[in-house]
């Protein structure tokens, strides 16, 4: 049997009957007389070829086997339906489609986290997504308009495409375990740390491929993912710099010691907003960009 269409109308009045719990409900929400509710959901079920509502024995309208297998799908056209218009409306008024945030991993995770959530909680119709990366990667994303706003770390190339900001930063402490023979000395002199590994966090950008960015020790293992670093910390496998947040909770716990290396005591490691210069900022992305700046600063990290 062919199957009509029913218009939009019909299936908000549809929905309404369902959440009223009745036909007068209906009416009342859309002020309308309950003639016209009755006979738009009688036209709906005529074109379905199906009853959605049993009306006999009760004053309430009784959803049918059919109604509640077109329940969900009904509200799943109004719902796509009102972001349509949602985002119409947003577009009209200059807010973006999308962001993609590209963020440098030694930026807290918790913080995204919550910014995020509250970024799609006062953007609802915008599309976020989201890379994690290291040291060039971020920029380099940026460059390639894959990301629209980049939250990158003091080594960035510089480029005449980029805007760049700084925000904030972040403390890197150099840390082991407590098993490690480095945490285990009494006083560092210096040179010694260049005779034990150290694992450095290394970059998956081509921009600063076989560039070194603090690294103290002849030997090195070298790791794209910083919580793969900070297992191999807790392991006693090499010593390394880590951001004093990321590891405050194993530093008071004594899973890991803060070494007093006589080179590199410890640094500040600070972040910059990055975004192409011919890639006009929206609300979506100032929005952003006040908010990660503002994250750090509370924080003082």
């Amino acid at each position: 049997m062919d199957v009509g269409q029913p218009t939009l109308d019909q299936i908000r009045l549809f929905l309404a009957v369902v959440d009223e719990g009745s036909f007068n409900g209906a009416a009342r929400r859309f002020g309308r007389a309950i003639s016209v509710v009755s006979y738009g959901i009688a036209s709906m079920e005529t074109q379905l070829g199906i009853t959605l509502f049993d009306r006999e024995g009760s004053r309430r309208p009784i959803l049918t086997e059919a109604g509640k297998a077109m329940l969900a799908n009904a509200r799943a056209v109004t719902d796509d339906v009102d972001a349509l218009v949602a985002g119409v409306r947003s577009y009209n008024q200059g807010l973006e489609p999308e962001l993609t945030l590209a963020v440098d991993v030694m930026y807290p995770t918790a913080e995204v986290a919550s910014i995020l959530r509250e970024f799609e909680q006062v953007f609802p119709t915008v599309e976020l997504r989201l890379h994690v990366e290291a040291l060039g990667a971020i920029a380099a994303l940026v460059l390639d308009g894959r990301a629209n706003l980049g939250i990158g770390g003091p080594v960035i190339i510089e480029d005449p495409a980029l805007e760049r900001m700084a925000i904030g930063e972040v403390e890197l402490v150099p840390v082991a375990a407590p098993s490690h023979a480095l945490a285990q000395m009494a006083s560092i002199v210096p040179g010694v740390s260049r005779k034990y590994r150290q694992l450095v966090l290394t970059d998956r950008s081509a921009l600063t491929a076989g560039r070194d960015f603090s690294v103290l020790s002849a030997r090195t293992w070298r790791l794209a993912d910083l919580g793969a670093k900070h297992a191999f910390l807790l392991e006693g496998i090499g010593w390394g710099n880590m951001p004093h947040h990321a590891v405050a909770n194993d530093l008071h716990a004594g899973r890991l010691i803060k070494l007093s290396i006589p080179e590199a005591p410890g640094m500040a490691y600070g972040f910059n907003a990055l975004w192409r210069k011919d890639c006009q900022p929206g609300p979506a992305r100032m929005w952003m960009l006040r908010a990660v700046t503002d994250r750090l600063k509370s924080k003082r990290m």
